[in-house]
């Protein structure tokens, strides 16, 4: 089972994270929305990437929705009050707009950290330029997904390279405070030597050659990507239909 979901073609999945953005706006509720986040853990667990899904998504968008679930629950407006206490008031309305708005973004959040830990950044940009994407908004993807990592990678080696030298990276804040100075302008250096090492890599592979290139990666589709391709189209058309009875 792990095998089959990692070897998924890389659209194939990209278009499960469309069905569920386009899904979770035309289905009422929040119900729907909020089951997505169980459904994406269960897959994760299946694909052997549990820790990592779990460890992204409640240190990324936790403190997220719990901010904007007590700003939209206490202060928008409404007649129904719920609980009130000093300043603060919970409403009916409040309640039902946080719940809704939350389980929105839950949903986008947990499909798209999904989608990134079962899926190669590599792959991905492949599959696009296969499809007929050109090659400058492929590269510009594909940086925009590896720069966070990259610099967090340069992040933990220039603060190594500072422990070394007797620097105190760690303590009080304000001993954190004196050495993120120069850690940060040893950082943003290294990445502007890093963005004019890439430029000559570029070059060097014939980047803006107006040739038809190969790639030594081959990503073939399997019946289980028309499978799955087929049943999220059917699930689709069926979710709109429901919606426009209703």
């Amino acid at each position: 089972m792990k095998k089959s979901i990692l070897e998924l073609y890389p659209t194939t999945k990209l278009l499960g994270v469309l069905f569920v953005i386009i899904s979770i706006l035309i289905v009422p509720g929040y119900a729907y929305q909020y089951a997505i986040l169980p459904i994406c853990m269960v897959i994760a667990l299946l694909a052997g990437v549990f820790q990592g899904f779990c460890s992204l998504f409640f240190k990324g968008v936790t403190l997220i929705v719990l901010f904007i679930f007590i700003i939209q629950g206490f202060f928008y407006p409404g007649e129904t009050v719920l609980w009130a206490g000093w300043i603060f008031s919970l409403k009916l309305e409040g309640l039902n707009y946080s719940l809704l708005l939350t389980s929105k973004i839950v949903a986008i959040t947990a499909s798209i950290i999904l989608f990134f830990q079962i899926t190669k950044t590599k792959d991905l940009i492949i599959a696009l330029e296969k499809m007929g994407t050109p090659k400058k908004v492929t590269y510009v993807i594909m940086s925009t997904l590896q720069i966070i990592p990259q610099m967090r990678k340069q992040l933990n080696v220039i603060m190594d390279a500072q422990r070394s030298r007797g620097v105190e990276t760690e303590g009080s804040l304000k001993i954190r405070a004196k050495a993120i100075v120069p850690v940060l302008g040893t950082l943003i250096i290294s990445s502007f030597e890093n963005t004019q090492e890439r430029v000559i890599t570029l070059e060097s592979r014939a980047f803006t050659t107006q040739r038809k290139k190969t790639n030594v990666t081959v990503l073939p589709k399997g019946p289980l990507d028309t499978i799955v391709r087929i049943v999220l189209l059917l699930m689709l058309v069926l979710i709109i239909w429901k919606g426009v009875i209703g």
